[in-house]
């Protein structure tokens, strides 16, 4: 065999590996992927599920019952699902004014938020804000973790995108006043009612209504400490807000 035709078959048995490897990593993507889409579509289905159905129990609330499990004593989860008409319509104003003064104005998505959170993150070098809306924390609250990360970030709006597209502003609210945590195993408004005034939902007065919204960044160690400064001024200033947001 001369030079010229042993080069010529050596390129040829190079190639092969290298095509192989290339399909290889071809194929792994490709699966990647449709398993990525397919998680999408899962995601959708439950959204648009949830528009008729009430969630049974969430992300956030399996990831708290497994960790109030292994307590010593076991803790339970404290949650009873109540329809829209039957919360205080101070809660509602409350946590409008608390956690998303445009809520009726956005369509899930605060763009101007999250870009200043993300610039406070950068700075910070952490992930400390996220700049969420009341329909990107029923994504997170719904389906994800607690953990921080830009994926999850990424995920969340997506999701968010989607329940604005299926759900009205009134079953985003109702949703969120149902899962939100309010404390140690305490998730929804008629367990915190209950929790720490005594009453149902429906009689919630403005006051109980705003220290309730207050909390909401840090319902655990509120729940441990109720006295604070801090939130009575919180709650002063969510009073203040009330009377000028908008609710369904």
């Amino acid at each position: 065999m001369s030079k010229r035709e042993h080069h010529k078959t050596r390129k040829h048995e190079d190639g092969k590996p290298r095509r192989g490897l290339v399909g290889w990593v071809w194929r792994v993507f490709v699966w990647m992927l449709a398993a990525v889409l397919l998680y999408q579509a899962y995601l959708f289905a439950s959204v648009v599920w949830y528009r008729w159905f009430d969630p049974q129990e969430t992300a956030f609330m399996a990831d708290e019952r497994t960790r109030l499990s292994r307590l010593d004593p076991p803790k339970a989860i404290a949650q009873t699902w109540v329809p829209f008409d039957q919360i205080s319509r101070y809660a509602k104003r409350a946590v409008v004014a608390s956690e998303d003064t445009g809520f009726m104005a956005h369509r899930g998505i605060e763009w101007e938020a999250i870009e200043q959170a993300a610039r406070a993150n950068f700075e910070s070098g952490q992930i400390r804000r996220g700049g969420s809306t009341l329909t990107m924390q029923v994504a997170k609250n719904l389906f994800l973790s607690s953990d921080r990360s830009y994926i999850r970030k990424g995920q969340e709006i997506l999701i968010a995108m989607m329940i604005e597209l299926v759900w009205d502003k009134q079953r985003i609210l109702e949703v969120y006043l149902n899962i939100a945590e309010w404390g140690v195993g305490v998730f929804g408004i008629e367990a915190a009612a209950k929790h720490y005034f005594g009453v149902p939902a429906s009689r919630l007065n403005p006051r109980q209504a705003a220290w309730l919204a207050a909390i909401l960044p840090a319902p655990k160690r509120y729940d441990r400490q109720r006295r604070s400064s801090w939130i009575d001024r919180k709650t002063g200033i969510i009073l203040r807000r009330m009377p000028q947001v908008q609710i369904p």
